[in-house]
Parts: C-alpha cells; sequence; structure tokens
C-alpha cells in the first residue's frame, strides 16, 4: 500500500524567490513606472526611444523587486506579528537573509549596468537613488513620515529621466544641474506628495498592528487627521503636477489626463472616509491608475501635438 500524498506541495525555490519580490503584484512596480515614464515623454518632448523606453521600464521592475527583498529582510521581526505579512518568505524562514539580500543585490546590478548605457549625470542619480531606496526599511524605527522617503525613493526615476534625455558626458553636480532642469525637480517634489497620499492608506490598514509592534508611519502621525492629510497630499500632488506640465509646454489632453486623476482621487476619498481596512487596502491597490491616467495624457499630448 502506497502511502496518501501530502494535501499541499511545499513551494518551489523559484516560486519563493518570486513572492519574495512580489511578482504577483504588479502595483507596485506601476506605481514606480508610470511617473517615471510621464517624465520620460516629458523630457523628450515626445517619443524617447526604444533604448531609455527599455532602460527605464525593465530597470523599474528590477529596482522596484530589488527594494522588496531589502525591506522583507529590514522588517522581518515585525512583520511576523501582522497577519497579512507573517508569511513572506524571509519572515517564514523559508528564504535566509543571506539569500534575499544575495537576490536583491543581482537584481540591483542588472539595474545598475542598465543604468551605465545612458550618460555620467544618470549614473550619479543613480547612486543616490539606491542610497535612498536602502535607507527607506530602516527609517520606520525612527522617522514620524517614512512614507516621505519612500516618496523620494519611488521619484528618482523623475531626475534620471530627465538627465539620461539631456545629460552629457561630463560628470559632477553641475552636469547634474545642466541636464535637469529645475521643473523636474518640482515634479521629484509633487511626486513626493502622490507616494504620501497612498503609502498612508496602506498605513492605514495596519493601523492596529503597527501600535503594537511599535512602528512609526504617516497614518499614526496624522491620527484622526488622517483622511484630510491624505486627500491635502493628493490636492499638491494633482495642483504641482499640472502646474509644472504646463510649464514645460504640456497642453489639453495632459489636463484631461490630470482631470482623470483627479476624478479618481474623489473615488478614493469614499473608500477611505469610513477608514475600514477593505476600503483603504483597496484605494491604495487601485492608485496605479492614476498613475496611468497621469501618464496617459502625457503621452497623448506630445503625440497629437
Amino acid at each position: 500500500m502506497t502511502s496518501a500524498a501530502p494535501s499541499s506541495a511545499a513551494p518551489s525555490r523559484l516560486s519563493l524567490y518570486l513572492n519574495l519580490v512580489r511578482w504577483d503584484r504588479p502595483a507596485g512596480t506601476y506605481l514606480l513606472l508610470w511617473p517615471t515614464l510621464a517624465a520620460l515623454w516629458m523630457a523628450a518632448d515626445g517619443w524617447p526611444g526604444w533604448h531609455l523606453l527599455l532602460v527605464f521600464g525593465l530597470g523599474t521592475l528590477l529596482m522596484r523587486s530589488a527594494g522588496c527583498a531589502v525591506n522583507d529582510v529590514a522588517d522581518r521581526e515585525f512583520d511576523k506579528h501582522v497577519k497579512r505579512t507573517a508569511q513572506r518568505p524571509v519572515t517564514s524562514g523559508q528564504i535566509t537573509v543571506k539569500q534575499a539580500l544575495g537576490l536583491g543585490a543581482v537584481l540591483t546590478l542588472v539595474a545598475f549596468a542598465l543604468v551605465l548605457t545612458t550618460n555620467a549625470p544618470t549614473i550619479l542619480l543613480s547612486v543616490a537613488a539606491l542610497a535612498v531606496t536602502i535607507l527607506y526599511p530602516f527609517t520606520k524605527r525612527w522617522v514620524s513620515m517614512p512614507q516621505a522617503v519612500l516618496g523620494v525613493a519611488f521619484s528618482f526615476g523623475i531626475p534620471m529621466a530627465f538627465s539620461a534625455t539631456l545629460g552629457g558626458r561630463e560628470w559632477g553636480l553641475q552636469a547634474i544641474h545642466a541636464a535637469v532642469p529645475l521643473a523636474a525637480w518640482g515634479l521629484l517634489v509633487a511626486n513626493l506628495f502622490w507616494v504620501l497620499a497612498y503609502d498612508t492608506e496602506y498605513a492605514m490598514v495596519d493601523r492596529d498592528d503597527d501600535i503594537r509592534i511599535g512602528i512609526k508611519t504617516s497614518a499614526l502621525t496624522l491620527g484622526r487627521f488622517d483622511v484630510i492629510g491624505v486627500m491635502t497630499f493628493y490636492g499638491v500632488f494633482l495642483a504641482l503636477w499640472t502646474g509644472l506640465g504646463l510649464r514645460l509646454g504640456m497642453g489639453h489632453w495632459f489636463l484631461a489626463g490630470m482631470a482623470i486623476a483627479a476624478a479618481q482621487v474623489v473615488w478614493h476619498y469614499m473608500l477611505i472616509k469610513d477608514r475600514t481596512r477593505e476600503g483603504c487596502f483597496k484605494a491604495f491597490r487601485e492608485n496605479h491608475w492614476v498613475g496611468f491616467a497621469v501618464f496617459a495624457g502625457t503621452v497623448v499630448d506630445l503625440t497629437l501635438r
């Protein structure tokens, strides 16, 4: 008589690594991708070419994946106390810290190899972007709004898109200054407020767990003003991005994209106003459509100009 087969097979090594980098949850990649590509189209004043599209498209995917690996290592002691994250591969012990960091390092090196095909200012900016990405997971211990640090990390693709399009071979801060206009840094600030909005929604989901385990989030810092805070962040993002886009020569189709994004923000208010876990998580998860509206409006505007 043969023994009965186990009810469920252990996950394969590949599936664990894919889970580590959130392969089955691409929304985070889209949140990085859409503002970066919108900036790339603005910098190029239209189609940026296949080379830069590949660099920033694939580079965004790789760096988001590497960031997830680093984040899970940094948060492994916290995640075991949160039901939603307790089964992440590093937290559950299915992948070791060394293996997770090794995968993150490999993904980062591949992304850096892509950046090396651009120019000197972009390479310099990528080093700064990497430093912020590594720093972010640890700021939850001592920064009252670590989402602001995440906002910088998630927005660095914007000045990099401008430097890759407009920069030359010179190295140094002067080269970065020449390649990245002031408006591009303004777009970074605008996007930072969008990140503050959607990641505060995300933090509202885990508010009770975060209080219990003692980490800092914008949702806890804002307290009973969390919904007002989220909507203020959205408002600043929409106002700044619209104004800077017009300064960079965008037109009616761009404004139409921003209007669609604003309409979605109103819907997000309806989702989060009662502070339910389901509503807040849905608002966070659907945020990539806000970014897509901004990107699509930008592309259509520059194409039909």
